[in-house]
């Protein structure tokens, strides 16, 4: 197939275009080149693309494609936070105008990097499947909530959409983001010593490689329409459903001589969520979430102390909230993230 993948400069997408051109596809990518410079170690091969911010995508864009892959996002709630409007401009609106487009194009089928961050609120002990309530706490959240109900009412039999929700990426990533749990929480012990947690730990996580990601993506591109179309499906596994306060002790582990402080000042987190991953081992056959959350600290210590990580850079390069308030602090908002 012919992929059209957008966010290949990203996190997730510098680790998944290469699974997917391995599988045998051809991968175009679509990126403005927000975070193409946050680099750990070797600069990574991209494949060829256009530099193009979301919101100016035009059918020239779609045209040719048998697939879209869209994982380029403003991603996470501290930076929806940042800038809602932002959010929903880039996340929601200029989504859904892809979508639009790459169905007038004939693009059959539409990979929507959805997340479990929908469930927000849930809380419970008990494991929450796609048709759970959504409950999302945070405008990163909602707007992915919003492009999967309008995606829903652009599926017909020649365009299928499908939503797959990831559960809280991890792992190392030659473009590397420091500002998800367990990424963050291995950095801060090689750099200072200290695993810190903000929150009393108790909030509950499912967590997801990103590796495990891109293999989902991989399976959910070629199979058959009636098992994905339409269809929302929680990227992860159960063994990886853990509290807060037990993935940093899995980091502790894994830096010898680092000591856990949990010092609750951010008070009682609402996100708190266990989810069921059943679903997409049935529809895509094969498929299995192989990475554990210990696998995953020990990867990220390794590829640290490889490249050589500093403080400055995982403060201010390899974080996305940072990164971005300073663009927004240069001019205006459209100068600062168009490339």
């Amino acid at each position: 197939m012919r992929v059209l993948l957008t966010g290949h400069q990203g996190y997730l997408g510098t680790v998944m275009a290469p699974i997917i051109t391995a599988a045998g596809h051809e991968v175009f990518g679509l990126d403005s080149g927000l975070f193409a410079d946050c680099v750990l170690g070797p600069a990574p091969a991209d494949p060829p693309c256009h530099a193009v911010d979301l919101r100016d995508v035009g059918p020239e864009h779609v045209e040719g494609f048998d697939a879209v892959i869209h994982l380029a996002a403003l991603s996470n709630d501290p930076l929806g936070a940042l800038a809602p409007e932002l959010t929903y401009d880039i996340n929601h609106h200029a989504s859904v105008r892809l979508a639009r487009l790459a169905r007038e194009a004939g693009v059959r089928r539409f990979l929507y990097a959805s997340t479990c961050s929908v469930y927000g609120a849930s809380g419970g002990e008990g494991l929450v499947a796609e048709d759970a309530p959504l409950r999302p706490v945070t405008p990163y959240a909602e707007s992915k909530v919003r492009v999967e109900d309008d995606l829903r009412e652009l599926a017909d039999d020649d365009f299928s959409p499908v939503f797959l929700r990831n559960a809280t990426a991890f792992g190392f990533s030659p473009r590397l983001r420091a500002d998800i749990v367990l990424n963050n929480l291995v950095g801060h012990a090689l750099l200072t010593g200290t695993v810190r947690v903000l929150s009393d730990g108790t909030p509950w996580r499912p967590l997801v490689h990103a590796q495990d990601i891109a293999r989902a993506f991989e399976l959910a591109l070629v199979a058959p329409r009636e098992a994905v179309h339409a269809l929302a499906f929680n990227v992860g596994s159960e063994q990886n459903n853990v509290t807060v306060a037990e993935i940093a002790a899995e980091v502790v582990e894994a830096v010898p001589g680092s000591e856990l402080l949990i010092t609750g000042e951010a008070g009682n987190d609402p996100r708190s969520y266990r989810v069921d991953f059943a679903r997409v081992r049935a529809a895509l056959p094969g498929y299995e979430a192989v990475w554990s959350v210990k696998a995953g600290a020990r990867e990220l210590v390794d590829a640290y102390r490889e490249h050589g990580l500093t403080q400055d850079a995982f403060d201010h390069r390899f974080t996305r909230l940072s990164r971005l308030a300073a663009r927004r602090a240069e001019g205006t908002v459209d100068e600062t993230l168009r490339p």
